[in-house]
């Protein structure tokens, strides 16, 4: 089994396109289906994620490897606040030794790093309850019914955030 200790966290390069799409794919297409939406971002995440201000984080294994990737994309109307984290997964070859845990504090920390960046949101579905988990874990609260906005995802059925600011 890999060593989690010798996964190391890092900004995308253009070099992981490939990986961002594949490590991606392998677990939506496992649990549900790709839509239109997530063929845009994967397709082109130069264009429909860092061009538009975010930010994508690759958790990866000595040799340099991505074995996670996590997107942080700005939310419109307010481009400078609020941004999705989307598009979270570790390598199932690297699941259950705590990596998901360490890399989302990793993004959390990240986007902390960014002052202007003062809540997460994000959407996920009742199917993942390890995910759910986790978020829940690093303080992401679930939001009520009244303050979720439609989605583009037809499987988004839980939607959760998580403000900077705020002392847990």
């Amino acid at each position: 089994m890999p060593d989690p200790n010798a996964i190391t966290f890092r900004p995308y390069q253009p070099s992981d396109r490939l990986a961002f799409r594949t490590l991606n794919e392998a677990w939506i297409q496992h649990h549900f289906r790709l839509e239109p939406k997530d063929l845009e971002s994967l397709g082109d995440p130069e264009r429909h994620i860092l061009a538009k201000g975010g930010h994508i984080l690759i958790a990866a294994d000595p040799s340099g490897l991505p074995v996670g990737c996590c997107a942080l994309i700005p939310m419109p109307p307010d481009y400078s606040a609020s941004f999705e984290l989307a598009k979270m997964t570790i390598a199932e070859s690297h699941r259950g030794q705590g990596l998901g845990l360490r890399f989302l504090q990793y993004v959390v920390a990240s986007a902390k790093q960014q002052q202007s960046i003062t809540r997460l949101y994000l959407e996920t579905n009742t199917k993942l309850q390890n995910a759910i988990r986790l978020y829940e874990a690093v303080g992401f609260r679930h939001l009520p019914s009244e303050r979720v906005t439609p989605s583009p995802y037809d499987r988004a059925n839980v939607f959760m955030e998580l403000f900077l600011n705020e002392h847990a």
